[in-house]
């Protein structure tokens, strides 16, 4: 690369860098964290659905912590953290969709359902409790102790998401 070349990439770096810095802490990821915003901690989500599935309870909680410090500069903390998270699982069940002709299920949705209080010390707007729901539906041909795990995880993923964003990326 030559020496001009250089200078001009320099230069546009130069100019840009304020624009990244603006408006606080921009990762790659899209979300914008306050930029004195150092820590965050999330509590046990304790399962208080109908039906309690055994190990939903800290795999969801690990979930939603590993979301953040993956995916920012944020140092987990047990609590008190500059953003934080807590709430409850309140919905885990199936229910029958797509009857067939025989007035049978086609397909099994499995749904969970989750309360989520969340409290960013910096920016009181920011803060919010809502209910997030996701499912995914399984053949009625297959045993729910068979995919339950993997339906699990591919709901925690969706709504680790949903909350992520909705803290950090403002939609």
């Amino acid at each position: 690369m030559s020496r001009n070349t250089r200078r001009v990439l320099f230069v546009i770096l130069a100019a840009l860098m304020p624009l990244l810095n603006s408006c606080g802490f921009y990762s790659f990821t899209g979300a914008s964290i306050p930029p004195e915003a150092r820590t965050v901690s999330v509590t046990l989500f304790p399962n208080k659905a109908d039906i309690v599935q055994p190990s939903l309870s800290q795999v969801f909680t690990d979930a939603l912590r590993d979301k953040f410090t993956s995916q920012s500069s944020l140092s987990l903390v047990p609590q008190g953290g500059d953003l934080h998270f807590e709430g409850e699982i309140t919905g885990y069940g199936t229910e029958p969709v797509a009857i067939t002709g025989q007035q049978q299920a086609a397909l099994i949705r499995l749904k969970i359902t989750v309360s989520v209080r969340f409290t960013n010390k910096f920016s009181a707007k920011d803060n919010f409790e809502s209910t997030f729901t996701r499912f995914e539906d399984y053949p009625s041909s297959m045993n729910l102790n068979a995919v339950e795990e993997g339906l699990i995880a591919k709901i925690t993923e969706a709504l680790v998401e949903d909350i992520f964003n909705k803290a950090v990326v403002n939609w």
